[in-house]
This record gives C-alpha cells, structure tokens and sequence, in this order.
C-alpha cells in the first residue's frame, strides 16, 4: 500500500504546499469513464490559472484523460504501477511517496486526480480548490467527503449558469483548520 501517513504540523511547514483541484457534483462525482461530468470552462480556465507555473500530480487514466497529454507551463508527474513507463514531457513515478520525494519544499504541488490518487493526499493536503457544479450525474468516480472538523471555506465564488455554462457553479477554497 501507498498510504501516505498525515504529517505532523512541524513536518507540514518543511514540505511542499499541497493543493487538491477537483470539480464535483453535488454527490461527489468527479468523472464517468475517466471524462470530466459536464463542460464549464470558466472551470478549466480556474484550474490553469491555480496550477500554471506549479508541479501537477496525476494518476496515469487522468493523464490519459487529457487530450494534448502533458500540461503545458507546468512540471507534470503521473503515477502508475507500471514499471518504465515513459510518457512525454512527465515524470513518472510507481507510488506517491516517491513522487512527494521529488518534490522541493519551494514548489507548489497540485493534486489533479483521480479519485485513487484524491483519497490517499487528502489527509495531508494544505488547501483544497473545489469546483462544485450545481447538479447530479451519473459518475463512476468519486471525491472524499470534505470532513468540516478539519477543512474550513476561505472563499466562495458563486456563479450562475450562461450561455457557455450549462449549470450554476462555485468555486470554493478550503483550508484546514
């Protein structure tokens, strides 16, 4: 297993920053058939503004997901249990712990999925950057329930569904408490 165990807060101040990027619905669905749920791009223009310039961790089937592969003005890292795997522009690693290595305590690391790679840096994110999207789908993959004892709304964004957004939106960050 790849747990990652929650860091103690003198530990937190001598790593890198951790971000998790999601866009839910309102039942914690993040994707269905490794796609996104619905098109928003003020959604995909929020998450290049975060992470532009930053270091993105990803598991390999949302790297697949990605349609140009690796993001462009960022340093990218997939994970994935297969050995030398190689894929452009990215650097890939066989667990988290090795890909937190990696990492100088100067960068700023975003977590861009999926729901496997979500649920093991939860417990030892610094901030969270939620999209929540107004609606239900029928998702096969799923976010964390965010635990209120531990993570608190810093801001909220609230946005109404246009001619370019299907649904009402709001862009939330957590940090913890």
């Amino acid at each position: 297993t790849n747990r990652l165990r929650p860091t103690s807060a003198h530990q937190r101040h001598s790593r890198s920053m951790i971000t998790i990027v999601v866009a839910t619905d309102k039942n914690n669905g993040i994707g269905k058939d490794n796609k996104l749920l619905c098109y928003l791009p003020n959604d995909l223009k929020h998450f290049k503004e975060i992470t532009t310039g930053g270091t993105v961790i990803m598991g390999r089937k949302t790297y697949d997901s990605l349609p140009n592969g690796a993001l462009p003005k960022r340093r990218n890292i997939v994970i994935s249990r297969q050995k030398d795997l190689q894929l452009a522009n990215c650097e890939v690693f066989n667990s988290l712990s090795e890909a937190f290595a990696a990492c100088t305590s100067e960068e700023s690391v975003f977590i861009m999925g999926g729901e496997n790679v979500y649920s093991q840096t939860i417990a030892n994110a610094d901030r969270l950057e939620i999209t929540e999207i107004d609606a239900r789908f029928d998702a096969d993959a799923f976010f964390p329930v965010i635990d209120e004892a531990i993570w608190e709304v810093e801001k909220e964004e609230k946005h109404l569904a246009d001619e370019k957004h299907k649904y009402n939106y709001s862009f939330i960050t957590y940090k913890r408490r």
